[in-house]
């Protein structure tokens, strides 16, 4: 009984030597940190990409309500289309009885330089995350 411990013992040793080797001479290359090349090529890669992402239109809310007192079903609304620094637009579209008008007005880190409406002012803070 002793024997085959001790024999599979040596063979487990022996395996687990022939695997390092084999990893040694597949070329992988350890970089920075002691992590493998292509775990670096990868953390580089995420970054590229959330730097992209930082300028994509991400943020957005919508607020819809009743812009006139004697109409109902909350017709009109107001979006806001933000990136992540809260740069972008908001447009909003005022519903009448014969006719919807619509607006977009610029929104740099959060406000605007032209006067907003509170529904206006509602769907920027909702977007803001």
């Amino acid at each position: 009984m002793w024997i085959v411990v001790v024999l599979s013992l040596v063979v487990g040793v022996a395996g687990l030597a022939v695997g390092l080797f084999a990893l040694r001479r597949t070329g992988s290359d350890v970089g920075e940190e002691g992590l493998p090349s292509d775990v670096l090529g990868l953390r580089q890669e995420v970054a590229a990409l959330r730097a992209e992402a930082a300028g994509a239109l991400r943020h957005l809310a919508v607020v819809r309500y009743d812009a006139h007192g004697d109409m109902g079903g909350h017709l009109s609304w107001s979006l806001a289309l933000l990136d992540d620094a809260g740069h972008g637009t908001v447009v909003t579209s005022i519903h009448g009885r014969s006719e919807a008008r619509t607006y977009a007005k610029t929104v740099t880190a959060w406000s605007s330089e032209q006067q907003l409406s509170p529904e206006e002012t509602e769907a920027i803070g909702a977007a803001r995350p």
